[in-house]
C-alpha cells in the first residue's frame, strides 16, 4: 500500500536540500581556497614598501652590505605560513614560501600548471618531487611537493630566470639548501 504521507514527506525535505538551507552540507573543498595570486605581491622586482603596505612589516632575518632578507607570513583560514623574501636595493630578487602541508598537492601544482604551462623539468627521489619551470611568464618557479598518506606541497620558490650579476648573491632556495640558513647560531654547550 502507498503511503502519500512518506511520499510527501520525502518531496518535501529533497525540495528543502536544494534549496539554500542545504548548500552549507555540500561537499567543499574546506581546506583550499588558497589563490596563488596572494604571492603576487613578492614576486621579483616589487619594492619592499609596496610588499610592506599589503602584508605588515617583516621581520630581518639577514642583513648584508647590499641584501636584505625579510620572512612576512601569509594568513590562510587559521594557519599562517612564512615567505622569506630577498632584496637588494629595496627590490625583491625572490621569495621562497614554506606551504601549508594541509594544502593538496594536486590541486596547488595543477593551479601552477593552469598558470604557468606544464613544467619543464620533474624530479622524484624517495616520495618527495620537483618541479621546475625555468621560464613561465619570465620567471624561474621551483615547486616542491611530497607525499605520505597523502601528497602535499612543501615550498615554492620564484625568482628571475637568471641570477642577477650582483657580488655575493645566493638566492633564498641555495641558502636554505644549507644546513642551518641564514643567522643559526647553535647554542654552545658548557664543559661540565
Amino acid at each position: 500500500m502507498f503511503d502519500h504521507k512518506i511520499f510527501l514527506l520525502t518531496i518535501f525535505v529533497i525540495t528543502l536540500c536544494s534549496s539554500s538551507f542545504c548548500q552549507e552540507a555540500q561537499n567543499k573543498k574546506p581546506n583550499y581556497d588558497f589563490s596563488l595570486d596572494s604571492l603576487k605581491i613578492f614576486f621579483p622586482d616589487n619594492n619592499l614598501e609596496d610588499i610592506e603596505k599589503v602584508v605588515g612589516k617583516g621581520e630581518v632575518m639577514k642583513k648584508g652590505e647590499s641584501f636584505l632578507i625579510k620572512k612576512y607570513y601569509i594568513a590562510q583560514v587559521r594557519y599562517k605560513f612564512p615567505v622569506f623574501v630577498q632584496y637588494n636595493e629595496r627590490k625583491s630578487l625572490d621569495f621562497f614560501a614554506r606551504l601549508p602541508t594541509y594544502f593538496l598537492h594536486d590541486l596547488f601544482h595543477q593551479s601552477l600548471i593552469n598558470r604557468y604551462g606544464p613544467q619543464n623539468k620533474y624530479i622524484n627521489l624517495d616520495s618527495s618531487s620537483l618541479y621546475i619551470w625555468n621560464n613561465a611568464k619570465g620567471f624561474k618557479i621551483i615547486y616542491n611537493g611530497a607525499c605520505t598518506i597523502t601528497c602535499f606541497p612543501q615550498f615554492l620558490f620564484v625568482s628571475k630566470p637568471e641570477d642577477p650579476k650582483l657580488d655575493s648573491y645566493k638566492s633564498l632556495i641555495d641558502q636554505f639548501r644549507e644546513p642551518f640558513p641564514l643567522s643559526y647560531k647553535s647554542p654552545q654547550k658548557k664543559e661540565p
